[in-house]
């Protein structure tokens, strides 16, 4: 276990906050111009949420229009903005069709050179029927991720999760032990469930591990009447938040301080004082 993370010096991270639509070219399109714009204000790090190139309801469409990620149209644009700009960017998922009437819900990592870092596929999947009387089944759709991942930036180790995986702790404490100082949540939380529970989960994720959190996410009406919250975080390792958005598309940006994840993990060395215990009969 690393409780201790490797220290960078400080820099800027930027949240894209989207309102993405059921086909690829108008929402990368509006992807890069937000991109560019964090790359303006001075961002190194720019992120954007889960299904940031396609947000399709309908099951069939959306297996047609999930193409694998040879032919995906948001990888050779991501590929190619990283290395113009010089930036690290996170292409929060793109639907990565896999053949098999299933997609994987998938994060990508480009460094300034163009060069995927880092894939990540959503663990978790967000099969719930909520109060509004909206029923989402991603498993009917997507299939599941089964390994956790950090990856080296030039300011510490970052790890990777999507949206629902929000809702499960222990793959935050995974991250964290395994050298994560920030931890991507890239999201399209449904607008019932991020207004009662957004901002104390990601609160309580950081909290719990010592990490920066960044959280870009989708926002508005989206094609179909599917509603998505908004509310892009940056929250520190003490669980203050550094940066929020609102209910519209836009660039929410904080200043980044690598040493105050060792200063929070002094303070509550919740990670080092862990134990192992059996489980109740």
């Amino acid at each position: 276990m690393s409780a201790t993370p490797n220290t960078g010096a400080p820099f800027t991270a930027a949240c894209i906050q989207m309102n993405t639509g059921p086909d690829h070219a108008p929402s990368l399109k509006a992807a890069e111009a937000l991109i560019r714009e964090a790359h303006g204000a001075g961002a190194d790090l720019i992120m954007t949420p889960e299904v940031t190139s396609l947000l399709e309801s309908r099951r069939a469409a959306a297996l047609e229009k999930s193409l694998p990620e040879e032919s995906h149209p948001g990888i050779p644009l991501f590929r190619a903005l990283a290395a113009e700009l010089q930036v690290w960017l996170l292409a929060g998922s793109f639907g990565i069709g896999l053949g098999d009437n299933k997609i994987a819900n998938r994060s990508f990592l480009f460094g300034p050179d163009g060069d995927v870092k880092a894939r990540y596929d959503k663990i978790h999947m967000f099969d719930v029927e909520i109060p509004d009387g909206q029923t989402y089944r991603e498993s009917a759709t997507y299939r599941a991720g089964e390994k956790a991942v950090v990856t080296d930036l030039p300011w510490g180790r970052l790890g990777l999760t999507i949206c629902y995986d929000l809702r499960f702790p222990p793959l935050y404490r995974v991250l964290a032990e395994a050298g994560a100082s920030f931890i991507t949540v890239p999201s399209a939380f449904t607008r019932l469930t991020g207004a009662a529970h957004w901002h104390t989960l990601l609160k309580a994720r950081a909290i719990e591990t010592g990490c920066y959190i960044f959280a870009p996410a989708q926002c508005g009406t989206h094609a179909g009447g599917r509603e998505t919250y908004g509310h892009s975080l940056i929250v520190s390792p003490w669980g203050e938040v550094l940066a929020e958005g609102g209910e519209e598309p836009g660039v929410v940006m904080a200043k980044i301080d690598p040493a105050a994840v060792g200063k929070a993990r002094s303070m509550v060395p919740s990670l080092t004082n862990a134990r192992d215990y059996a489980p109740p009969d």
